[in-house]
């Protein structure tokens, strides 16, 4: 038999208190973590797409980051949200939107509205006073005399008769924004206002404000064409955006632009025009001259930090036209770029700012 006391006596081992806390830790985190991967709903990888109608045209958004069921769920409510919010506010179809009860607002006294409203309008007028009255809201009598509004193409043009009548009604110097009531005045009570070239990248912006409001960093968000992304792809990539070459004959993409943080806008005279005694008239009117702008077949794509303010631009320039645009652009420190169709081919040719954007040609074919 061996003694206690003996140095080599056999010893039964003992857990102390800390190591069986220790223990006790590792089983609950287990469990822990056990329940975690139970209960926590499974994320999928992306990237998401979400589309619908707005606005009389489609919207698609993309999100590259991953996503619950629930998650997916959320952010659909909140994208439809965002754009009926806009399309109630700013639609011209809609007799109950706010844009719509202010036109038929026949009076010269402030008439309330929204902050959204006068956020846009602040957009409007700034671009029509910097691009000397190409851009302007109060356009909307011309464009249905030419047959680009509702009613659609007129049996007769409009005579200079006609065109002096509208005119005397239009231009932007004739709404004004009264900032102590938070109102829209109308200088003269016949004129109406009309959003179109200016509201869809609005709700681009409202969108994505949204999504990174909500901590997602990787989307693209797209209304009728107008369209912003956010930081790059989760590979590390950025946004490839294609630019459609200005040909009514076909759609291709002329050249492709890689984007992060921007958001950009196209327009041309190449989709929507009528032909008239041998001579092609675009749907976009010229506001300084009541005509519409002849046909070029070209586009101008802008890039901006807001969908809004590119969306305004690009109807600016295209009235402009490449020459005279170009030379607003540099002033204006706009990173603009203009595609032109000639018998020779395409010419581009772009300001300052826009440097050296297009990534990449389309195949030759578009050369031709």
């Amino acid at each position: 038999m061996t003694s206690a006391a003996d140095p080599g006596a056999e010893r039964t081992p003992r857990t102390t208190a800390r190591g069986r806390g220790a223990i006790a830790l590792g089983i609950i985190v287990l469990a822990v973590l056990t329940l975690w991967r139970v209960v926590l709903p499974a994320r999928d990888g992306g990237p998401h797409d979400f589309t619908g109608a707005t606005m009389g045209t489609t919207y698609t958004v993309r999100i590259d980051a991953p996503l619950t069921a629930g998650e997916r769920a959320t952010l659909a409510d909140t994208i439809q949200a965002r754009l009926a919010e806009v399309d109630a506010l700013m639609s011209t179809w809609d007799t109950a939107s706010e844009l719509s009860r202010f036109n038929r607002h026949g009076s010269s006294e402030p008439f309330p509205v929204s902050p959204l409203m006068i956020e846009v309008m602040r957009i409007a007028l700034d671009v029509g006073r910097q691009s000397g009255g190409a851009f302007d809201v109060t356009v909307a009598p011309l464009v249905d005399a030419w047959g680009f509004g509702p009613a659609g193409e007129p049996q007769n043009l409009p005579d200079e008769r006609m065109l002096a009548d509208l005119r005397a009604r239009t231009g932007q110097d004739l709404v004004r924004i009264d900032s102590a009531h938070q109102a829209l005045v109308k200088i003269d009570a016949r004129t109406v206002l009309d959003l179109s070239a200016v509201a869809k990248g609005y709700g681009v912006d409202r969108v994505a404000d949204a999504l990174a409001a909500s901590g997602l960093r990787s989307y693209l968000v797209e209304v009728g064409g107008e369209l912003r992304v956010g930081g790059p792809k989760l590979d590390g990539t950025p946004w490839r955006i294609g630019v459609e070459q200005p040909d009514p004959g076909a759609r291709r993409v002329h050249r492709t632009i890689d984007l992060v943080d921007a958001a950009v806008a196209t327009s041309g005279d190449y989709r929507n025009f009528f032909e008239r005694d041998g001579r092609r008239w675009a749907h976009i009117i010229d506001p300084r001259t009541g005509r519409p702008v002849p046909y070029a077949g070209a586009s101008v794509t802008v890039l901006h930090d807001r969908a809004a303010v590119a969306d305004a631009w690009a109807t600016a320039l295209t009235v402009l036209g490449p020459l005279q645009g170009l030379d607003v652009a540099e002033r204006a420190n706009l990173a603009v770029v203009f595609i032109t169709r000639t018998d020779s081919g395409f010419v581009v040719s772009g300001s300052t700012r826009f440097g050296q954007r297009f990534d990449r040609a389309a195949p030759d074919t578009s050369q031709r």
